[in-house]
């Protein structure tokens, strides 16, 4: 499971794999609850449920209920966007709750800790941008 920790105040996101034992803390909770960041190595960080994704690449959505997958008909909101007004499609979502389903946990920071995230998580060398010529 990976969790994308977004920082409002710099406008950076900060992505880390979370390990088998600490996926439990994030099982059975659902969108737009808080969650203690110092289980993650972010001590003293406050951080709420966004959204995310299930292993086949569907999104989640906060008005559907449960940890399943439903096929529904949407004109808006997450996972659709229209390209005519008016326009409704039917599209694969998936439920509010985590679950061992849940590939990518998308998470912002509502109360800060006093070290920054950007000292807590590193850029590894192999995320480097190469640079256009």
């Amino acid at each position: 499971m990976r969790l994308v920790i977004s920082d409002s105040k710099t406008g950076k996101s900060y992505q880390l794999e979370v390990e088998k034992g600490k996926e439990v803390h994030i099982v059975g909770k659902k969108i737009r609850e808080k969650l203690d960041g110092g289980v993650f190595g972010a001590a003293g960080y406050q951080l709420e449920l966004t959204g995310g994704s299930d292993t086949s690449g569907f999104p989640m959505r906060s008005d559907i209920s449960g940890g399943r997958k439903i096929q529904s008909i949407i004109s808006d909101g997450v996972g659709f966007h229209a390209s005519d007004k008016g326009e409704r499609r039917k599209k694969s979502l998936r439920g509010n709750t985590y679950s061992d389903a849940t590939m990518q946990v998308n998470a912002k920071v509502v109360e800060w800790g006093s070290t920054d995230l950007a000292t807590l998580f590193p850029k590894k060398e192999g995320e480097k941008k190469e640079e256009k010529k």
